[in-house]
């Protein structure tokens, strides 16, 4: 009798669980991710990958608590320079033949203030996985003119690119790297609330 009660308990418990969870889909057409690296020390370099899907499911009336699971096609990568662009999916880069996809696994989702997130995850490049902390910003809530409820999120990190093995350079005569070592991204989001 009791092993009934708590299979039932389980049951109960899991579909509230499910029904208190709300599934928020990216728009990619109002979304972007970028990156900005430095350019023999004097300039800044700034790409893009144009092909991405994220997914955040919330379980709370604010984002605490939330998780996101995204995903980034390594070969859409555009720095509007064709030679470069081919480079960047050699093996001196990202690799694209063997590792085709960029992952980014939410591990927690905290309050940092008023619309504040710091988002911690784990970030894989290369085959290679390092945590990272998303310092994030809820621009807010809106409906669209089909009755779809839609959020709004930056957020900015800034990674060690040899740390993922990304390590091509070459040494230039006054001291320094052609290419920074610290790469800045930048994430404008805009998601979808599921029906």
């Amino acid at each position: 009798m009791k092993k009934l009660t708590y299979i039932f308990l389980a049951i109960i418990f899991s579909i509230t669980s499910a029904a208190s969870q709300t599934g928020w889909k990216i728009d990619p057409a109002h979304s972007n991710v970028e990156f900005t690296v430095t350019h023999l020390i004097i300039s800044e370099v700034t790409g893009r990958f144009t092909e991405f899907e994220v997914m955040l499911t919330q379980t709370k009336g604010d984002f605490t608590g939330s998780s996101i699971d995204a995903t980034i096609n390594v070969k859409s990568v555009s720095t509007d320079n064709e030679r470069r662009d081919k480079h960047l999916l050699t093996p001196e880069f990202f690799n694209s033949e063997k590792f085709p996809t960029i992952t980014f696994k939410s591990t927690s989702f905290k309050s940092s203030g008023k619309d504040k997130y710091n988002i911690v995850g784990d970030l894989t490049i290369n085959g290679i996985t390092k945590s990272v902390t998303l310092e994030s910003t809820f621009k807010g809530e809106a409906k669209d003119s089909y009755g779809n409820t839609r959020v709004g999120f930056k957020a900015s990190t800034s990674i060690n690119r040899f740390d993922y093995d990304v390590k091509w350079n070459a040494p230039l005569e006054t001291g320094g790297l052609v290419v920074g070592k610290t790469v800045d991204i930048t994430l404008n989001i805009q998601l979808i609330k599921e029906k």
